[in-house]
């Protein structure tokens, strides 16, 4: 007996149908949710979950890309890879106040911080109140014109304490959720 992908129903001649693109074996109540698909090898009993031959190349051939994507996406090697996250530095969480405490020690208005700048007075009214982030262009201007670091201190320090994961430094949902129970 196979499972139904729609509902899960027990059934022993699964009717492969087409979803939006993905082939799915379902039971005879769930066929009116797709398009058809006319198989002969589901006719002589095989199915994507058998161990024959016949399967990898009929109704497994939809799925098989799906199935490469995600064991590649899930590590393969031991090593993450890099994406583009791991250069920025991460805004302060106290940014809004860095900024206000700078200028302030500057004795500079807004105006006159935002003239300085060459931006817009009310950018660095929404920026104190912590309502907007500033732009990469905009954090650079302010860090260098105020003196200040806006870029948050240890938060490459966090991922070296975390002791998660195996061995071979790969990581699982289970190694980084907390449950709450």
């Amino acid at each position: 007996m196979v499972q139904c992908e729609m509902c899960g129903a027990e059934t022993s001649s699964p009717n492969t149908i087409k979803v939006e693109g993905a082939k799915l074996d379902v039971c005879s109540n769930c066929t009116d949710f797709g398009t058809e698909v006319k198989d002969t090898s589901s006719s002589s009993g095989s199915t994507k979950y058998s161990t024959g031959s016949s399967s990898s190349s009929s109704s497994g051939g939809g799925q098989s890309s799906g199935s490469s994507r995600s064991s590649s996406s899930s590590g393969g090697s031991s090593q993450r890879r890099s994406d583009m996250f791991d250069d920025m530095d991460e805004l302060a969480t106290d940014y809004d106040d860095r900024v206000r405490n700078a200028r302030e020690d500057a004795g500079l208005s807004q105006s006159d911080l935002a003239n300085e700048l060459n931006e817009k007075a009310s950018l660095i009214r929404k920026i104190e109140r912590g309502d907007t982030l500033p732009s990469d262009e905009v954090q650079t201007e302010l860090e260098d014109f105020l003196e200040i670091s806006l870029s948050a201190q240890g938060s490459s320090g966090e991922d070296s304490e975390w002791s998660g994961g195996s061995s071979t430094g790969s990581y699982t949902l289970g190694d980084v959720v907390k449950r709450k129970d």
